[in-house]
């Protein structure tokens, strides 16, 4: 098939970059993030290359969990503006060719929010089957808390009616009935609000926990969980053509193909990759790439109108619980091994950089790979100027600082006294001082500046977005050979984890590949008649190769 018989798939070779309202820009003094300010700063996103905003949630919250704790979808929380306010940024984005998403939460909300609320006050009421209840005492539950150390079991006595809620999280977030028909409705009335504001869809938060069934009766729980991701992203479709729900579906590869809609590719338009992630940072680790080719070999197949997204760093822990418990020791090992370092014993509390002990080599070396995997890579804000984390906010707040504009103690982010900030940026090497936006937009050799120029490359490579799955053999255990291709495209890519020097023969299977072009420096490899080359790479080195042949009409 070629790309263009499917459409208008944006989302296939897009550059997603998210960010929190709340730590981005503050334009008016009091410490906190606002829309106002983010709408200030599309310039520098617009320039970067982004062509997709994804906003963390805006919406009014109880702030007990960094603003996953709503109570109320329809708001947005007066700290961070207003519905002109949020309007206003997504207009100024779409000026400059970037759509806007927004996280959707509705697995659980607020205990304070109003349905939640009615529903304690009245256990015969409407909202009561709002939400998940059982009447006996639960079992032990402990070994099934999302947060270990955190809660100690899932349901959570009302002790006004003697019944128990279900919490797959906090119990201060108590789990929808999305069962109920009417839960259901209200869900799609959220949706098709922020739509018509002007969104391109949303991230779905907790997507198997969202239609999971637990605690439900048989009746209540009759029915494929699936067919009601079917049914909304349907809906998002007659709403939006275009609009995507982009999937937080942490499972093994095995289970995740479910949600593309088993080969029908009507659930959910993409899914992060979590188990290349985890398996990237195996491979780091180690030295090896072969943990990550053989996992890229295990995705599934989807259908041609969904994706895999990509990333080395999101805004959560950096969760390592599908790798093995010795496996997980080698990374922790590697790039976290004190216990603050450390969350919920799975995953880490840190940013990529400063992993990677600040080495440049490496740094680059690993968002080279995120570009060149095939999939839609997603940024987190701050990792184009190589922001670190502040372990001396709790949690996974240690990773959500303050965008670093300048130098400076606030970092550019506000004007207010640092004792006002919402949070602290980090000290140290990756204090501001060092690492932030002003003094990288001047230098031509800075980690902005390679940021950049593979986003560039990327959106001029769309088989990088298009092509399966395809690793070349090559005899060096460090180092991945991709090859990616689509319609009369190829480009290969090679990554060196190991800090030897090598040189890679490779077998170019591209009929009359006559040499190979350097997408991101000068150079060029030739490819011999019978489709051979010899490929030097750095330690620690990376090249994106295309692959010219006399029918070649793309940009070398």
């Amino acid at each position: 098939m070629k790309v263009t018989d499917t459409g208008d798939l944006w989302w296939k070779n897009a550059v997603v970059y998210c960010a929190d309202v709340e730590t981005f820009v503050d334009s008016d003094g009091d410490g906190v993030g606002d829309l106002a300010g983010m709408a200030q700063r599309v310039d520098h996103l617009a320039q970067l290359g982004v062509t997709c905003l994804w906003l963390m949630p805006f919406y009014p919250t109880a702030q007990r969990d960094d603003g996953y704790d709503i109570t109320d979808h329809y708001g947005v929380d007066p700290r961070l503006g207003s519905h002109g306010d949020l309007v206003e940024l997504i207009r100024t984005a779409r000026d400059r060719g970037i759509r806007v998403i927004a996280d959707l939460v509705v697995n659980h909300t607020s205990d304070r929010h109003p349905w939640f609320r009615a529903a304690l006050r009245d256990p015969t009421g409407p909202y009561r089957d709002f939400y998940v209840w059982r009447s006996d005492p639960p079992p032990d539950t402990s070994a099934d808390v999302v947060f270990p150390g955190e809660q100690d079991g899932i349901w959570e006595l009302d002790e006004a009616s003697g019944e128990y809620y279900l919490h797959r999280f906090y119990k201060h977030q108590p789990d929808l009935n999305v069962a109920n028909p009417r839960v259901r409705d209200e869900i799609a009335k959220v949706i098709g609000f922020w739509l018509e504001l002007g969104l391109s869809g949303f991230r779905v938060d907790a997507v198997p926990f969202f239609i999971e069934t637990l605690g439900l009766t048989e009746e209540a729980a009759a029915g494929d969980p699936h067919d009601y991701l079917r049914a909304l992203r349907s809906f998002v479709g007659r709403r939006v053509g275009d609009a995507i729900l982009l999937g937080e579906i942490n499972l093994p590869y095995a289970d995740q193909r479910a949600y593309f809609g088993d080969g029908n590719g009507d659930e959910v338009t993409m899914v992060f990759d979590f188990v290349a992630m985890q398996k990237t940072y195996l491979a780091m680790a180690r030295h090896d790439a072969r943990p990550l080719a053989q996992a890229l070999l295990e995705r599934p197949p989807i259908p041609p109108d969904c994706q895999w997204a990509t990333f080395v760093r999101n805004h959560d822990e950096l969760t390592l619980d599908k790798l093995t418990e010795d496996e997980r020791a080698e990374v922790f090992a590697a790039f976290g091994p004190e216990e603050e370092m450390q969350l919920y014993g799975r995953g880490l509390r840190r940013r990529l950089p400063p992993m990677l002990d600040g080495d440049p080599r490496r740094v680059r070396l690993a968002y080279s790979l995120l570009f060149a995997l095939p999939g839609t890579p997603t940024l987190f804000y701050g990792e184009e100027i190589g922001m670190g984390e502040n372990l001396d906010v709790p949690g996974r707040l240690a990773v959500r600082t303050p965008m670093q504009w300048e130098p400076g103690p606030t970092g550019g982010f506000s004007d207010a006294q640092p004792r006002r900030l919402v949070r602290r940026p980090p000290s140290g090497g990756f204090a501001p001082e060092h690492v932030n936006v002003a003094a990288q937009r001047r230098d031509p050799d800075s980690l902005l500046a390679f940021v950049s120029l593979l986003v560039q490359r990327y959106r001029e490579c769309p088989e990088l977005g298009w092509s399966g799955v395809h690793v070349l053999d090559q005899p060096h255990d460090g180092v991945l050979a991709l090859l990616s291709s689509v319609d009369d495209a190829a480009i290969v890519t090679l990554h060196n984890l190991a800090p030897e020097p090598v040189r890679v023969p490779l077998r170019i299977p591209v009929a009359d590949a006559s040499r190979l072009v350097d997408v991101l420096a000068d150079g060029e490899t030739p490819v011999d008649d019978d489709g051979r080359a010899q490929v030097d790479l750095d330690g620690y080195g990376y090249r994106w190769l295309r692959v010219v042949t006399p029918r070649t009409r793309r940009l070398v």
